[in-house]
């Protein structure tokens, strides 16, 4: 009989409709039944899908191997015995509520002997919702390192292995992991392999997420997933020596994993329960979240981390409730320096370090146009002078005597407009207009900025921006009115009149527009304007 060049493995436990897609769409591969070899191993399905997998052995016997056993309660298991009895050049893995692209294998078997690939990685997708990490898929790369890469945000076991080098390094998957049991397979065999190529050109694999959201890691619980993880991350440190490349790894894990265990969900969890998830994160923390790794992470992850390591399990159900509720804390800026004031930031009883809690060239922008808006506006007037007197809440405390309003000089970019707010050069800073005082800004934090924006009399419609240092670089921040009520438009200037306003644009921003007006020889109008300018005189 002839080697085929591939063995497809089919872990099945109850994915009935969706294994029909998937088995069609391996009968349907370009690559021929000739040269395919289908072992799917039914893990005690208590729905249709072991007669399904019976039905397409009997119409394709040269082709389909289906083995039933008892429930293992994961994938391993099957997906080991079916490495058992694979005898392809190549095995690829697939999950049986996904499917893939017709040419998907021909495509990945041929990139293989070209470059004489252990490893190759199909461009995957999601559907239905499923989320699929993409910034892996930036072209076809003969050979990609794991890590200096995006590679370890890709470790699902749904890629093309040699399958000479699986079994000389005896590779199968931990059986006792009932979540996440391919990441230590996946991550052995790009440790082990000579080449690892990418391929983006086609969508090699349709990921789907089950409509009643069934797939074994949408269920597994807080304590399951910190074991799983715990496992997956000692295994990595055991191939890869302390260092840039076992950080560049574990990166994915306090990134992704760890991280998912201290949102909000999190604040649902019984007390002891709660405990025991810190104490598990924390081991993890003080093992493996190198100076490097702290240093790499977004202070909001980083403090969670530390928190946790520290064992203030109050403290860190407040910083994720406060979040929630109300968005990211003020940046307390001191020295140059700024560092978030989550719970715990310089707490004796806690003892985190401020290198926790430190802003450390992250991007900052959107959080501070989230916690910059109007509070009230008014028109000021002092003799010939007209200002807009506006208060504003910004969220920031500590040192802000950088903070200060101006008239934008131009419209916001629109690389810039997403994050509402955008990093300036210190030269492009314009100088404050008007007086600009500041205060405590009590309940919710941060500092009220009072300032007199001076309204020129010329035909023009300008932003109301915020600019403040923030550590080490000058921010400029549209102002959000969030509904806040508008003074009343106005008539200003005698020999040329002009109408000044200020107002909420289409993005919700405050701007002040002025414009000329001309002066009607007669009729309601002038009559009106007339009256106007005697009841401003009284």
């Amino acid at each position: 009989m002839t080697t085929p060049d591939v063995t497809v493995v089919v872990a099945v436990y109850n994915t009935m409709p969706y294994l029909t897609e998937c088995l069609n769409s391996l009968v349907g591969q370009s690559i021929g039944l000739d040269r395919l070899q289908v072992i799917a191993v039914d893990d005690g399905s208590t729905d249709e899908s072991g007669k399904e997998l019976d039905r397409f052995a009997q119409r394709y016997p040269d082709t389909f191997t289906v083995v039933h056993q008892s429930n293992s309660g994961g994938p391993a298991v099957p997906s080991n015995r079916a490495l058992d009895l694979a005898t392809g050049r190549f095995v690829y893995f697939v999950g049986s509520d996904d499917h893939l692209g017709e040419e998907a294998l021909e495509r990945m078997v041929a990139c293989a002997d070209a470059n004489e690939s252990d490893v190759v990685i199909g461009k995957m997708v999601g559907t239905n919702g499923r989320y699929v990490h993409q910034k892996l898929y930036t072209g076809n790369i003969p050979d990609v390192s794991l890590y200096e890469s995006q590679l370890p945000y890709t470790l699902a076991n749904t890629k093309l292995f040699r399958r000479a080098m699986v079994e000389k390094h005896g590779l199968r998957f931990p059986e006792d992991l009932p979540v996440g049991s391919d990441q230590p397979f996946t991550i052995e065999a790009c440790v082990r392999a000579r080449k690892i190529s990418v391929l983006s050109d086609y969508t090699y694999y349709y990921a789907v997420k089950r409509g009643d959201a069934s797939n074994i890691t949408y269920r597994a619980d807080h304590l399951a997933r910190l074991r799983c993880t715990s496992m997956i991350m000692e295994h990595t440190a055991a191939l890869i020596p302390a260092g840039p490349q076992r950080d560049a790894v574990l990166k994915r894990h306090f990134d992704w994993e760890l991280s998912k265990l201290l949102q909000k969900d999190f604040l649902a969890l019984d007390s002891a329960t709660r405990r025991l998830v810190c104490e598990g994160v924390g081991v993890l923390v003080e093992a493996y979240f190198t100076d490097a790794l702290r240093d790499g992470t977004g202070v909001k992850r980083r403090v969670r981390f530390g928190l946790a390591e520290r064992g203030a399990v109050e403290e860190l159900g407040r910083a994720i409730a406060d979040e929630a509720e109300h968005g990211a804390p003020p940046f307390h800026l001191e020295g140059g320096r700024a560092f978030a004031g989550y719970p715990g930031f310089r707490d004796a009883a806690v003892g985190l370090d401020d290198r926790y809690y430190e802003v450390l060239g992250e991007t900052v922008a959107g959080r501070l146009s989230s916690g910059t808006r109007m509070e009230a506006a008014d028109w000021e007037q002092s003799g010939t002078d007209l200002s807009l007197t506006v208060t504003l809440r910004l969220g920031i405390t500590g040192d802000t005597s950088s903070a200060t309003v101006a008239l934008a000089r131009s419209a916001m970019p629109q690389s810039a407009d997403k994050a509402g707010a955008r990093k300036l050069t210190a030269a492009s800073r314009p100088a404050a207009e008007g007086d600009v005082t500041a205060r405590p800004a009590g309940p919710g934090g941060g500092t009220l900025l009072t300032a007199r924006v001076p309204v020129q009399a010329v035909r023009a419609k300008r932003g109301v921006r915020v600019y403040v240092d923030v550590a080490g670089s000058t921010y400029e921040i549209p102002v959000r009115t969030e509904g806040r009520p508008m003074p009343l438009a106005r008539r200003w200037g005698g020999t040329a009149p002009y109408r000044v306003a200020a107002s909420s644009n289409a993005k919700g921003r405050l701007v002040i527009t002025t414009a000329p007006l001309r002066e009607p020889k007669s009729g309601v109008g002038a009559r009106l304007r007339r009256k106007l300018s005697r009841s401003k005189r009284k």
